[in-house]
């Protein structure tokens, strides 16, 4: 497999993943300017939106889809538990929040990444972001992870996403102030997650530490 990744971006999710479950992938650097790979490999080839995260199979077909890359890694080791069994209930929860994630708080962030292009949007998409946000951190005051007491895909996407707005450098570069410093829960599970073994490796193989 090749996981075709951009530093802090969504992508680190499944790679989290693959080391979470020790699964073997190339990891493949995307430059976002020019859409090709640090190997000089057209991207928009791999996947014509241009966007990461995607998943080359070795069938050479390509998963493109952050919620739908998670879930299949998840699946090809289902007694690590990072994703409930196919057709429970549980399955659904992970389901519910892994769209939650997607369309309420990674599109949420969007508009803030691109403060001076979004100009007064801002106003309005910043405070339905810390709302969401918040309701996040109320799930979260008596469980250790989103699921419950069990680490799962879910927890890396998040992950992922609340480090937009933990890393200095990256609300420099985008000039948008974006924190959540005030919702303990949420910080004591982003504390948890980010000691975890397989999250310091992929940290560190993305140069984010």
């Amino acid at each position: 497999m090749k996981l075709y990744y951009l530093p802090a971006a969504c992508s680190l999710a499944p790679h989290i993943v693959l080391n979470e479950l020790g699964l073997d992938a190339t990891l493949v650097k995307v430059d976002h300017r020019n859409h090709r790979t640090e190997h000089g490999e057209d991207y928009l080839q791999v996947n014509p939106l241009g966007y990461v995260p995607a998943l080359a199979l070795n069938d050479g077909s390509v998963l493109r889809e952050g919620a739908a890359i998670l879930q299949y890694l998840a699946d090809q080791k289902p007694e690590r538990g990072l994703a409930p069994a196919i057709g429970s209930l549980d399955r659904y929860r992970l389901q519910e929040w892994l769209g939650f994630l997607g369309t309420e708080i990674h599109k949420g962030f969007i508009p803030l990444l691109y403060a001076v292009a979004a100009g007064k949007y801002v106003d309005t998409a910043r405070p339905k972001l810390e709302q969401r946000v918040a309701w996040i951190d109320q799930q979260l005051a008596d469980r250790d992870y989103l699921m419950g007491d069990h680490f799962s895909v879910a927890d890396a996407y998040l992950f992922a996403l609340i480090g937009w707005g933990q890393a200095a450098w990256l609300i420099s570069y985008y000039k948008a102030d974006i924190h959540f410093d005030r919702l303990q829960h949420l910080q004591r599970w982003y504390a948890r997650v980010r000691a975890r073994p397989a999250v310091q490796q992929a940290l560190a193989a993305e140069g984010l530490q």
